[in-house]
């Protein structure tokens, strides 16, 4: 098989390669990583000094493919059925890099940040921190809502962008709820009705009991 994934379900950041296979209808081999594991960490490692999720390792090139956005814009223009992740006139792929560089940096990093303070230890807790990522996630919300075209990010065609909007908004509306952005709240219950989002959530939820989805 020319695909391998290297993954977590719960890895949000997994999430957004593996909405762009399901969308594409790719076949890849699933390589599940568990990093507690110390022989799963070191075979990771070898492919991905790193081991950051996700990784896709292109078998019949023998290259070796990381980081989410990087991954999807492989894809699109290595398999003709992802070639519509990235829209082909220029100003609209340079929009779709746009939202997805914005979500990424302005949504989903604070919330891994909001995440990280959950799992400190007694008496190690950031309260400023994390008020701070908060914010930065509430100045996201207000900087991408006026942005999507709908029914997707970039009106009628599913993209890069929406692939990156789904975990972002998913994980970050249980640390700063969508209540108050109506938009959003509306897009992401499109997102989650999406075939290939579905199957992405439907695959996380029994791993959802290990992860710290809400404060406590």
């Amino acid at each position: 098989m020319r695909w391998s994934l290297y993954y977590h379900p719960l890895s949000s950041f997994c999430w957004k390669a593996l909405i762009a296979l399901y969308e594409a209808d790719i076949a890849f081999e699933p390589r599940q990583i568990n990093l507690g594991d110390a022989a799963d960490h070191a075979a990771f490692e070898a492919v991905w000094p790193l081991a950051r999720f996700p990784v896709l390792r292109d078998n019949l090139l023998g290259r070796t493919v990381p980081e989410s956005s990087i991954i999807i814009e492989y894809l699109a223009r290595s398999e003709h059925s992802a070639s519509n992740l990235l829209a082909s006139d220029p100003d609209l792929s340079l929009q779709t890099r746009l939202i997805d560089r914005l979500i990424d940096a302005y949504i989903h990093l604070p919330f891994q940040q909001v995440v990280a303070e959950r799992l400190r230890p007694p008496g190690q807790h950031d309260a400023f921190g994390v008020e701070q990522a908060r914010g930065q996630i509430r100045a996201g919300y207000k900087l991408i809502a006026p942005m999507i075209a709908g029914p997707w990010a970039l009106g009628e065609t599913f993209t890069m962008a929406d692939c990156a909007a789904l975990p972002a908004l998913f994980y970050a509306d249980h640390s700063v709820s969508l209540a108050d952005s109506p938009e959003l709240a509306a897009y992401l219950g499109r997102l989650r009705a999406r075939p290939s989002v579905a199957r992405v959530l439907a695959e996380a939820e029994p791993f959802f009991q290990y992860f710290p989805l809400k404060d406590g």
